[in-house]
């Protein structure tokens, strides 16, 4: 593999020396397709004929002498090779607008599209605001937030990068630490009214429990009530934002981000010095993407903003 893929790389080199058809206009083509995963979504972007995009894609991988993309029922899919062009490609990118902005003396910006994947917790109660601060600063960048519960796959590209509850220990992978946080029990005002008082976690059995799905727990730091002793979840989810609504709504007791409390005045923690958990958000990127700069910067601005972030509204 690593054989192939310096042969491909040498191939590209190459053909940018030999053809001067190769132009920043077909990279600029091939990574919006890349990108949108889809030829009308690019020719929307670029504003240009679906057709268009379709031959400039077919000009450039008989050029390439390489399939660039396979057509799936989830669209354009980039091939390996097509995945080793897009770094290079990317990297063209970052200095054509770099040098751009040198020349109109305007500060460097973000560009293009990027994918975030995110478990839904993090992306329902931190992303939006992270995210709409660093578009502010970058008005030409488009970011997708991607929410799913459920462990991302980097290899097959469905996010540019992912944060995650747990560090992978396998993989082609760069692994940043962002942040910790911690996490409470609590429940609404109107729930903790009408029950006994709880003193102590013995206090707590009997109560009805929110929690996730126990057989669609994805990543063992997501199992919190075991590790409380709570092993009975009478009202369940796999996403937090509904664990949280269930919680509002008066459900029982359950696991709250002190993230997230904000967004539920409702509710009031149970025994919080007796019960604290503290897990971590992890930002995991694909190994090759390192050499991308575009890429490291809007990092750099994820991990600070969602630093900022996580201490602004868990500030006591």
């Amino acid at each position: 593999m690593r054989h192939e893929k310096r042969q491909f790389t040498k191939k590209v080199l190459q053909k940018c020396k030999d053809n001067a058809t190769m132009n920043w206009d077909d990279m600029r083509i091939f990574l919006s397709v890349s990108r949108q995963e889809s030829l009308t979504g690019a020719a929307k972007l670029l504003r240009i004929d679906p057709a268009t995009v379709g031959r400039r894609i077919a000009r450039l991988e008989r050029e390439m002498d390489a399939i660039l993309f396979v057509k799936s029922p989830q669209g354009y899919v980039a091939t390996p090779a097509g995945e080793q062009l897009r770094a290079h490609a990317e990297t063209a990118e970052q200095a054509m607008t770099g040098a751009l902005a040198d020349v109109r003396g305007e500060t460097q910006t973000l560009s293009g599209t990027i994918r975030v994947g995110a478990p839904d917790g993090c992306a329902t109660f931190l992303l939006p605001h992270v995210i709409q601060r660093i578009v502010e600063k970058n008005p030409g960048l488009d970011v997708q937030i991607v929410a799913l519960p459920r462990v991302f796959n980097l290899s097959k590209r469905e996010a540019d990068m992912a944060i995650g509850v747990s560090r992978p220990r396998a993989g082609r992978l760069r692994i940043q630490k962002i942040s910790d946080y911690s996490l409470h029990l609590a429940a609404s005002k109107a729930f903790l009214a009408g029950q006994p008082p709880i003193k102590s976690k013995v206090d707590l059995r009997g109560h009805p429990v929110v929690g996730y799905i126990p057989d669609m727990i994805f990543d063992r730091e997501l199992d919190y009530l075991s590790e409380l002793g709570l092993e009975h979840v009478s009202v369940a989810s796999n996403l937090v934002s509904v664990q949280l609504g269930l919680l509002r709504a008066g459900a029982g007791i359950g696991v709250v981000h002190d993230f997230a409390l904000p967004d539920a005045p409702e509710l009031r923690l149970v025994l919080p010095d007796e019960l604290k958990l503290t897990r971590a958000f992890w930002l995991i990127r694909h190994d090759d993407d390192a050499r991308v700069e575009r890429l490291n910067r809007f990092a750099q601005a994820l991990t600070e903003g969602l630093r900022e972030e996580i201490a602004r509204r868990t500030k006591a």
